[in-house]
């Protein structure tokens, strides 16, 4: 099992990184193909219920 997250510090930046990750070559998977079942992944983005401030 894997766990990870990337947290953005807007929706511009989010948008910006999202779109450059996207365009880079390392991504196409007919260069670099997934190494496990994507079918398999469960993945979305969650918009906090409660958020505290430190």
């Amino acid at each position: 099992m894997v766990f990870s997250w990337i947290e953005w510090p807007d929706k511009a930046t989010r948008d910006a990184g999202m779109k450059k990750m996207m365009e880079d070559p390392r991504m196409d998977p007919a260069v670099n193909p997934m190494p496990f079942d994507g079918k398999r992944m469960i993945y979305g983005g969650f918009v906090p219920v409660l958020e505290l401030n430190k």
